[in-house]
């Protein structure tokens, strides 16, 4: 048997592992890292954050990234090459966070990398029925193995559209394993580029988890700071709490079609970019708007897409917990802008149940690692409209 093969069973029949989860979203901000120790599988599991870090990619990394990021005429050198070129620089920086820890990489047992999404393209979005759902992330496994010496389980999201999803979200598997309550209904809502949630029933309901996309989080908002002020994001959303609400554009940004579709769906920044904003701009005579107008309307947008999710799904629920993680945990206007659309509803961090919000994508991709090596599609086949399939391409180091 192949040492490497012999190597994954023993680390599938241990009482735990130690796993590095790594994620890398769409603010370019650099990667997370997140060492883990999970015991046991399925309902069983538990999580410890051992530690903890962001990354920071340097420029070179977000001018190689914009270059093929949501868009559908690239270069296809630079496709193949930056998918190698992301996975070398993901080693690196792995091999840091461990030289900071003290950590050897003897030490752990895999890595769960989800890699950089470049392009999103489920049929909901694309309207293109002759080819499947797809979605594509960047940074190749075999390169972060090779190069850290660790067995890397990557590509989680090409078996969920194999198997019938969209690719995304894929937090309700971890999810659903983690955080279902005995009592409460909760919500864990993700604010990234995109906004997401994960619904969790409590345990004595009939009611199905899943998790579905909501529409824009901070990616307008990050790609128009990008633009005008050339930073990555509005930090403390100090210019948008300088301007005021359009009123006529917020009511353009909202008629969208993508807004009133079913739960479960995924979108992404192939919809929700500059571009969707100029023609909204246009639609509504809003095209003069001050800077600061136009990022205080581009917040409440994000804000009133998810007040309108969850309570499309919470409104004749009682006893419901919303937990936020996410980058847009740290907008202060976005939160207030959440908070006084859902008045009546407990609306905190995700650490209020023990969760580094921060950390919290990065640990999910850890859980779906030790579920392809120690856990069973059956483990999460009460998830609704999911597919109950274990995910990752493994990648070994020689």
């Amino acid at each position: 048997m192949n040492s490497q093969i012999a190597k994954l069973y023993e680390i599938g029949k241990k009482n735990n592992r130690l796993i590095l989860g790594l994620m890398s979203g769409t603010s370019l901000d650099g990667l997370d890292i997140a060492l883990c120790k999970i015991s046991n599988s399925g309902i069983e599991t538990k999580l410890e954050l051992l530690k903890f870090d962001t990354l920071d990619y340097d420029d070179e990394f977000r001018i190689y990234i914009r270059r093929i990021f949501a868009k559908k005429d690239i270069s296809q050198q630079d496709l193949s090459g930056i998918n190698a070129y992301v996975g070398i620089i993901h080693a690196n920086l792995i091999n840091t966070a461990l030289r900071k820890w003290e950590i050897t990489a003897n030490d752990i047992d895999l890595i769960a990398s989800h890699g950089q999404t470049v392009y999103h393209a489920p049929q909901i979005l694309t309207k293109d029925y002759t080819l499947p759902n797809s979605t594509l992330q960047i940074g190749d496994g075999d390169h972060i193995a090779v190069n850290t010496g660790i067995i890397t389980i990557s590509d989680f999201r090409q078996k969920h559209i194999a198997a019938g999803g969209e690719g995304a979200p894929l937090a309700a598997y971890g999810d659903y394993l983690l955080f279902t309550d005995r009592t409460q209904h909760r919500i864990l809502l993700n604010i990234g580029g995109i906004s997401n949630f994960t619904f969790l029933p409590n345990s004595s309901t009939e009611l199905k988890s899943f998790a579905t996309d909501l529409g824009p989080g901070n990616t307008i908002m990050n790609q128009y700071m990008k633009k005008y002020f050339d930073v990555e994001m509005d930090i403390d959303a100090l210019v948008a709490q300088k301007g005021n609400v359009h009123q006529g554009l917020l009511i353009a940004l909202l008629e969208e079609e993508f807004l009133s579709h079913n739960f479960p769906k995924t979108t992404g920044p192939e919809l929700f970019n500059l571009a969707y904003l100029e023609d909204k701009q246009r639609a509504s005579n809003s095209l003069n708007l001050s800077k600061e107008d136009v990022m205080a309307t581009l917040n409440a947008f994000s804000a009133e897409a998810i007040v309108a999710g969850i309570l499309k799904v919470s409104s004749n629920l009682e006893n419901v917990g919303i937990y936020v993680s996410g980058g847009g945990l740290h907008n202060p206007l976005l939160m207030q802008n959440i908070q006084k659309g859902l008045p009546n509803m407990l609306v905190t961090s995700i650490d209020e149940i023990g969760v580094n919000p921060d950390a919290k994508e990065a640990c999910l991709f850890a859980i779906l690692a030790n579920e392809t090596v120690a856990g069973s599609p059956d483990n999460v086949n009460s998830i609704k409209d999911s597919p109950a399939v274990c995910m990752g391409k493994i990648c070994l180091p020689n």
